[in-house]
């Protein structure tokens, strides 16, 4: 299948997006998909630092940039947004060999100085001092970014520094060796810092400790396949590329580890082999995980992929994925008057947002502009733009050892990430308690959800008792394929206090021998979902639930309902997009529910649902999520596929001619039981 080739509208938006600096014309000989070359990388990049540097403290130390603070208080929001701004300078100082005609790498050396000179001090200008994580740990991330930005401009920023003022930076950045922090990619902070100071001639058993801890624990958290957890157990999103690939590479190629860059570098090559097809042809990346509004961040991998040679795509492919990613953001309001906003698209509170994130916190996106480090005569710049190969046709892609399932189609370039196997739960940590949207759902798109905590939740199996619909917390994997994933979890039943909005369930039913057996098999835009319940009380009711569709209001959304198919349709950033979810054994009813909510695509949400009872035997949906038209019920012609039943194995039969899948719910149980023992 050949799809039609996606250019990507003029660049109008784009071009209003940059306040402070001319974005140069189009080119669309040399960037056919999206218009974009290296200059208009490098006007974003100069737009964004010449807004946030009207936020400057008056001695330069921090930018306290517009919005709601964070935790962390507005001290630590502003060096975040120092800090973080400063690394997009850096990327760009290098890829320009030191040509910076407006003066940011200037401005950033004197905050340094000026931040470092009395830290911990009430003023405007004083940087926190570095604590163990909590209250006064998150410095630990910006003295990672300050470090990496000053070993990459070392020869313009350190070497300029005075005796004093660099045992002062020294000082400052020391107790991030010192004290705890999160566990998780936030042991690569210490690791970067630690490089640096060998860098720049300041080695000892402290740097060397450090460094050695945190190449060891990202062996640790290897998972294979070049997928990293992120920390203990199996937290598997957008922080894999932006931080636990990222880090360890800078430090290998900065401190010229050949041995450590080729392992990295491998490890890199095959993670883009099944992370780049998660972009959507329009540039956008999945809608998972925490820290989303960190946007163009998601690229990071990618510029790195090129940026180090070890990438399955070509130059030309490597642009076109990141450039659509920059468009995707600039195109839709990321920015206002020039200073990205916490959201998605343009503000977005929920579900996108942490606790942790302050006004600072979306200047992570600084990371996607990490191929800016190339030079202007590089490959990555000259090759004309092209699709990947994964583009050219329908691609699923299991990565088993992850227990996640992309699908993609390549008549819209729409992708879909099914869920089997990442929780960002801590091994130490309870299965209990509320879920988290971000993480515990069926499936994920690059166009729809997931639903907020309290809202109607989408992609989700759930079985009622004592009034209270069970949530998926701890997900374990139970195996996977080329294009089907299975998984077991154990139904927790959230009661949330002192009120029903509030964000924990600190109590609630417990039926500890209760368990749900989920697998998806996957063809082109279809989905066969089959589920099985353990030890679930009769006759209770069980609901499942498909994609959820955003629009601005209920008028923007149209639903179609049968008696067991339901499908919801609506014009999505200027595109058709619909959900359809269709029983096909098992469920007796079909309905839906509303978001209020809405998702990051839309203020308000419409979530298809199928209704049964508890009782013997397995419960089969047919779900898609798609971009031509849907009917509540599909046609025997236009169905993708249809099932065979036979006790606990459902035999797929795809209508494309795909080999018939087998989903083998026998197996998935036994797994369950062997894990329960």
């Amino acid at each position: 299948m050949t799809p039609t080739p996606l250019e990507l509208p003029g660049l109008d938006r784009f071009s209003a997006a940059l306040t402070r600096v001319p974005s140069p014309p189009e080119d669309r000989e040399l960037s056919p998909y999206t218009g974009l070359t290296r200059a208009h990388w490098l006007a974003a990049a100069d737009d964004l630092l010449l807004s946030a540097a009207r936020y400057r403290s008056p001695g330069g130390a921090r930018i306290d940039l517009p919005g709601t603070t964070s935790q962390q208080g507005v001290r630590t929001d502003g060096i975040e947004g120092f800090a973080r701004t400063f690394l997009l300078a850096a990327f760009r100082h290098v890829g320009e060999g030191g040509a910076d005609p407006y003066g940011h790498l200037d401005r950033y050396l004197e905050g340094v100085v000026a931040g470092t000179r009395h830290p911990g001090r009430d003023d405007t200008d004083s940087w926190p001092v570095i604590g163990h994580i909590g209250r006064h740990g998150q410095p630990h991330v910006e003295a990672a970014s300050v470090a990496l930005s000053m070993h990459l401009t070392k020869a313009d920023s350190w070497d300029r520094l005075s005796p004093d003022e660099r045992d002062r930076l020294d000082a400052w950045l020391r107790h991030a060796l010192r004290h705890e922090p999160s566990s998780n990619n936030w042991y690569l902070f210490p690791l970067t810092i630690a490089s640096f100071l060998e860098g720049v001639g300041r080695p000892d058993d402290e740097t060397r400790y450090v460094i050695e801890r945190g190449l060891g624990l990202i062996e640790q958290w290897y998972r294979g396949e070049g997928w990293y957890s992120d920390g203990d157990g199996q937290a598997f999103d957008h922080y894999v590329g932006w931080a636990l690939h990222l880090y360890p590479l800078l430090h290998a190629g900065l401190r010229g580890d050949d041995a450590l860059l080729t392992r990295l570098g491998d490890r890199l090559e095959e993670f883009l082999g099944s992370y780049a097809p998660t972009f959507d042809r329009n540039g956008a990346p999945l809608h998972y995980g925490r820290s989303l509004t960190y946007r163009t961040g998601t690229l990071a991998a990618v510029a790195m992929g090129a940026y180090t040679g070890r990438t399955p795509l070509g130059h030309g492919q490597s642009r076109r994925v990141l450039s659509a990613g920059l468009r995707y953001f600039l195109d839709r309001g990321a920015t206002t008057d020039g200073v990205f906003t916490l959201g998605w698209h343009g503000p977005h509170t929920e579900p996108t947002l942490q606790r942790y994130s302050g006004p600072g916190s979306p200047y992570w996106a600084s990371k996607g502009f990490a191929a800016l480090m190339l030079p202007a005569d590089h490959g990555l710049w000259t090759a004309t733009e092209e699709a990947p190969e994964y583009e050219r046709q329908d691609f699923v892609r299991g990565v088993v050892p992850t227990g996640l399932l992309v699908q993609r189609t390549a008549r819209d370039g729409l992708v879909r990430v099914h869920n089997h196997g990442s929780d960002h739960i801590k091994p130490h940590q309870a299965d209990s308690g509320a879920p988290d949207p971000l993480y515990a759902r069926l499936a994920y798109s690059t166009r729809t959800g997931p639903t907020p905590l309290h809202n109607a939740p989408d992609n989700d199996i759930a079985v009622r008792y004592r009034g209270l619909w069970s949530v998926r917390r701890r997900i374990h994997m139970a195996g996977g394929g080329e294009n089907w994933a299975a998984s077991w979890h154990s139904p927790r039943f959230a009661e949330f206090a002192p009120f029903d909005a509030s964000p924990d369930a600190p109590g609630g039913p417990v039926l500890p021998s209760v368990r749900i057996d989920s697998a998806v098999a996957v063809d082109g835009a279809w989905e066969v979902r089959v589920h099985r319940l353990w030890n679930v009380p009769p006759g209770v009711p069980v609901r499942l639930s498909g994609w959820a569709v955003a629009g601005a209001d209920p008028e923007s959304l149209v639903t179609e309902l049968g008696d067991a198919s339901v499908a919801v349709s609506a014009v999505v950033d200027g595109a058709p997009l619909a959900s359809r979810l269709t029983a096909l054994h098992g469920w007796t009813e079909a309905r839906t529910e509303i978001a209020p909510a809405g998702t990051a695509y839309g203020a308000w949400a419409v979530v298809p649902q199928l209704y049964g009872a508890a009782g013997d035997g397995v419960y089969v949906a047919l779900a898609s999520l798609d971009t031509e038209e849907a009917t509540a019920a599909p046609s025997a012609q236009d169905a993708g596929a249809r099932v065979e039943v036979d006790g606990g194995r459902v035999r797929v039969v795809w209508a494309s001619g795909r080999a018939d899948t087998v989903l083998d719910m026998d197996a998935v149980a036994a797994v369950a039981v062997a894990a329960w023992r």
